[in-house]
Parts: C-alpha cells; structure tokens; sequence
C-alpha cells in the first residue's frame, strides 16, 4: 500500500500558515509528498526545498488573478498536486492543518483495514477549529466539525467546491463542465485534525482575511461574510475595525484541553497568548440559544453539512 500525499501553498510566511508543519505532521505515513507551490514572493518555497526530504516533490504553479468566484482557485490548486500523486491512497493536508503524531498509527490502521474494501472510499476525521489563540477553539455550528482527509486515487475524486472536501466524478472533463459529483463513501476513524486557520495575530488575521476573501467573489473592505472556508459568520470584523480582525465576535468557544501536535510547539511558543475570552461581545439571539441548548443535550448537530457518506 503506497501512500502519497498533497497540499498547495502560497506566500505561506507572509498570510502565516504553519505549512512546513503541516507537511511535517504527516510524512512519516507517506512515500511521497506532492505539494503544488505557487508564485510567492517570500522565501516558501526555499523553506520546503530547505527541509531536504526526497519525498517531497515540488509542482510550481502560477496563480489565475483572474480566478476570483466561489474560491475556485484554490480547488484548481490542490488537483494540480493530486494529479502528481502516484500512491493507492490519498493524504490531503491543508498549509493550516496539522495531524498529531500520536494519531498516525490510528490512521495507517485505519487504512490498511479498508485497503480491501471497495465500499469505502475513504476515511473521514474530526477537526479542532481553534479560535483567537491556541487555547480557544471555536464551538459554533459554523464550522465544518468533519471531514475527508484520506481518500482511494483513481477513482475519479476532486476538489468539491474550494478545497475543503472532495467528491467523484464521472471524469475530470465532467468535473470541469460542472457535474454535481457523488459523495465518497467513508469510515469515520476518531482521531482530530488541528485546523489553525484562526489563530495568528489580528492584523494578519485582518490581511489574510481581506486578501484570500477576494478569491470568492468579495471585495478587501466589504463585511465579513460567513462561506464555508472563509471567515464564520460568528466571526466578523468589527465595522470601525479597518486593519485588525476582531476575534472577539462569536459567541460560543471552549477551552482546549488536549494536546498539540510535536511540530506546532515552535508556533505556540512565539505566539503573543493575549487572547481574552471575557471580551467576547458578540448577542446570541433566543433562537440559537435553544437550539445550541438542544443540540448540547441530545449531543447531535441538526442540520449538520455532510458531503460524505458514512458507511460505517
């Protein structure tokens, strides 16, 4: 069973993605790593050259500017690194994503256990949306609490929407062409990916935000709108704030209490800690107080987005 995988990363010093360790976080389970590069002005891809490691094979692409609908760009991106991809299965890790050593042993597993199955496609894996700091995570119905990491190659699975999930296709022509695609059909394996998209200092919160959400349609100072891999709708930026994300609109967080991965501890040791939960200002309305109240009890999420099929 070879396993390959894949990721795409641009600028990633200058919007500060813990790429290198994402990358890192899951190497040890890979034979090759295919990572689409694109045209960056800052030193990213002298850094993934730096960590001299012949599975890692480098795609240099150039970004479409003109690309700018319902993030597009960033699907293109990730298939131009799947298509590189020579391994049985698939391991898709985003440049603010990263696995936990202690979980690796879990998925290989996992993978070894379905490699003979037919009726799974792939495997799907919990996230930890942390929110405002390392510390934090956010604990509104937001953001995507499961996903598809893992998939089977040759079947037909592409970047569904953005990149945040993928689904198959008929061919790639059809996928082009805007055929719908159908669900992978899944084993849930119970084991977290650390998703770090909202952590990093307000102001380059702020930028990262203005600038990534252009790539689906929006402009640089409109208000923050909820998509499903931009900014919550929880999450928005202050109307008198023009130049700093205001983490302190949302609602719903909770304490961290496990651990982080071995390859973030030089992330969270020069991180400034100086988010302040009592700050918090966003008004729950009645509604969402009840139905979190529900969801709280029965521990169900109603209406949850799901694009996989769970088969066991």
């Amino acid at each position: 069973m070879r396993i390959s995988g894949f990721s795409y990363i641009r600028n990633g010093f200058t919007y500060q993605y813990p790429f290198l360790a994402a990358i890192q976080s899951v190497l040890p389970l890979c034979d090759e790593f295919c990572v689409a590069v694109g045209d960056s002005n800052d030193e990213t891809r002298e850094a993934l050259v730096a960590l001299n490691d012949p599975r890692i094979r480098i795609i240099d692409t150039i970004w479409d500017e003109t690309m700018r609908g319902n993030g597009k760009i960033f699907a293109q991106q990730a298939n131009i690194a799947l298509d590189a991809c020579t391994g049985d299965w698939l391991f898709h890790i985003q440049a603010d994503e990263v696995m936990h050593e202690r979980d690796l042993p879990i998925i290989r597993a996992a993978m070894e256990a379905v490699d003979d199955r037919p009726d799974i496609d792939g495997l799907l894996f919990d996230f930890l949306n942390f929110h405002g700091s390392y510390d934090y995570l956010n604990n509104t119905r937001k953001q995507h609490k499961k996903e598809i990491r893992v998939f089977r190659n040759g079947i037909n699975a592409y970047a569904y929407r953005d990149s945040q999930g993928f689904r198959k296709y008929t061919s790639f022509a059809a996928y082009e062409q805007g055929e719908t695609g159908t669900k992978l059909r899944v084993k849930y394996v119970p084991v977290p990916v650390h998703h770090y998209s909202f952590v990093r200092p307000a102001e380059q919160m702020f930028q990262k935000w203005a600038y990534f959400r252009t790539f689906y349609g929006r402009q640089m100072d409109e208000p923050a709108l909820h998509t499903l891999s931009a900014a919550p709708a929880d999450v928005m930026v202050s109307p008198m704030a023009t130049k700093q994300f205001d983490y302190y609109n949302i609602f719903r967080i909770k304490r961290f209490e496990g651990t982080h991965p071995a390859v973030m501890q030089p992330y969270i040791a020069a991180a400034p800690n100086d988010f302040d939960p009592t700050k918090i200002h966003h008004v729950q309305s009645l509604k969402d107080k009840v139905v979190y109240a529900i969801e709280d009890r029965l521990k169900y999420r109603f209406g949850e987005w799901k694009n996989y099929r769970l088969v066991e």
